[in-house]
């Protein structure tokens, strides 16, 4: 079981619904001879429980779609869930507003997919470095202000002599450097990073990775890590979260995860991994669709797709399980010792 007495962040029954409905006249619809008011949401996570550990680094990974991005966006504050509380070293974050969140937004910071459309084009990448310390340490001298970025800049290999350069000016690998420079700024202790190396070339992911576990063993950092890239968690992580359709299948150490797997999707993930040999028999083609998270189906969400689901899973919500190693499950098959 996770250590709870040692999390940096707690997430418990995390619920985040987006309505679909349109406004009050779009909702009005003709039933029955009757004017009735529908309202329609799509299901983005869905009881979601958690802790991060504080000095790993957690990956979430699944499938396009999944509810991993919600997530991360969710603890950080930029969306209020729809039920479940986020807690930050024991204390409740959530249910903030603007003004009480600020002095965690100095310990959790976050690194965006999209580095281009993260920095503001306005500004240099001096000013884009400059505003965070600045307004959280409004006490520095313009002397400890400059040498402070520059040392930020220099330990993740950007050349401060780039200060009055603007974003269009970098390629994307120097630009998400840039954006990681920035959260390293205001030296915090916990970051998410949402899928920070999917938008560069294969050739710079590597260097990204490696310069954030060199920031993560000098600065003692945290990481919450949103991939849908299996080879990079095998790198990366700690433990890995599986997430399908919004809910938790599976967490597990990186270790565990990858040589014992035990839900089904999460052996259905991993035998799609790209392997060198022509033939695959160990791939599992996964029958049927994804189903809308609009509609979520009853039971296990998963067990449309499920070769092992019986009728209790067409019917009854899984809930983890701890396992023997420290793993945790949501299935019935592994609960009842069918899989």
């Amino acid at each position: 079981m996770t250590d709870t007495n040692n999390s940096l962040v707690q997430i418990r029954d995390l619920y985040k619904r987006f309505s679909i409905s349109g406004d009050f006249l779009d909702q009005i619809k003709f039933r029955g001879g009757k004017l009735v008011r529908e309202q329609e949401h799509v299901h983005a996570i869905n009881g979601v429980s958690l802790d991060v550990i504080q000095g790993e680094a957690l990956c979430v990974v699944g499938e396009s779609g999944c509810g991993k991005s919600t997530v991360a966006r969710t603890v950080m504050g930029l969306l209020k869930p729809s039920a479940g509380e986020v807690s930050y070293r024991g204390e409740r974050i959530d249910n903030l507003d603007d003004k009480a969140l600020l002095p965690y937004r100095k310990k959790m910071q976050m690194i965006f997919q999209n580095p281009y459309a993260s920095l503001n084009p306005r500004m240099t990448i001096m000013e884009t470095l400059r505003e965070p310390v600045q307004f959280h340490n409004p006490s520095l001298s313009a002397v400890e202000l400059r040498d402070k970025i520059h040392e930020v800049m220099h330990s993740v290999g950007v050349d401060p002599s780039w200060g009055e350069r603007y974003p269009h000016e970098f390629s994307g690998g120097q630009r998400q450097r840039i954006s990681i420079a920035r959260a390293l700024a205001v030296d915090p202790e916990f970051i998410v990073a949402d899928e920070p190396i999917s938008a560069l070339d294969v050739s710079i992911q590597a260097q990204v990775l490696n310069l954030m576990m060199d920031a993560q063993e000098s600065r003692n950092l945290t990481y919450l890590f949103i991939t849908h890239d299996l080879a990079v968690v095998e790198h990366f992580g700690t433990r890995v979260a599986v997430m399908y359709l919004g809910t938790l299948c599976e967490l597990a150490s990186t270790k565990n995860l990858f040589a014992e797997p035990r839900h089904p999707y999460t052996r259905a993930l991993l035998s799609a991994i790209p392997r060198l040999e022509d033939d695959r028999p160990d791939f599992i083609r996964l029958q049927g669709e994804v189903p809308t998270p609009v509609n979520l189906p009853s039971g296990c969400v998963f067990h449309g797709r499920c070769p092992h689901a019986n009728e209790r899973c067409k019917q009854e919500i899984p809930a983890l399980i701890p396992l023997a190693d420290g793993s945790q499950v949501a299935c019935h098959g592994v609960e009842e010792g069918r899989i």
